[in-house]
């Protein structure tokens, strides 16, 4: 991948636990297929397995191709941990009321078993603690996920923050 040095754009990543917001927060123009990096049905989660290693090859190709183009990258994903630090300058972690996230979670459909999954995962603040964990704590965000209101500001403070990226890096 094109080192830092050579990109003029940043790569902002968007994550937390599901239902919190990501997706709902930006204008999503899908470029990869999560499908094709399956390996397989979690039954009792009602959910896909992912074949990280699939995952992050096709990612690898497309981080290349966007810095070749001179083209920043917002992605969204319920965990940050698997990324390599180097691909991203700006770490989200969005965060959401319990009570509000268990009623996103219940009108998505999730089963008791996914949803206690994932509400504990947003209790125990998981998503924030993998993000600390792995990547500079200066690039780490925590932003509330809980109304309209909050997703449009979130929206406003990433693009002002990649607007001034782009100022002071090229």
């Amino acid at each position: 991948m094109a080192d830092e040095t050579e990109r003029r754009r940043p790569n902002i990543l968007v994550t937390g636990t599901p239902g919190v917001g990501k997706t709902a927060k930006q204008q999503q123009q899908q470029c990869l297929r999560k499908d094709l990096c399956y390996d397989g049905h979690d039954d009792a989660l009602d959910t896909h397995i992912l074949d990280e290693d699939k995952l992050l090859d096709l990612m690898e190709a497309m981080f290349q191709k966007c810095a070749a183009d001179n083209i920043g990258i917002v992605a969204d994903y319920h965990s940050c941990e698997l990324f390599p630090e180097r691909w991203f300058d700006l770490i989200l972690v969005l965060r959401a009321n319990t009570t509000i996230l268990f009623d996103r979670l219940t009108e998505r459909g999730y089963n008791d078993n996914k949803r206690s999954e994932n509400m504990e995962a947003e209790i125990m603040q998981v998503v924030l603690d993998e993000a600390r964990e792995s990547y500079d704590v200066d690039i780490v965000q925590e932003l509330p996920s809980n109304t309209k209101e909050d997703m449009e500001a979130n929206v406003e403070r990433c693009r002002a923050w990649a607007e001034q990226w782009v100022k002071d890096n090229t």
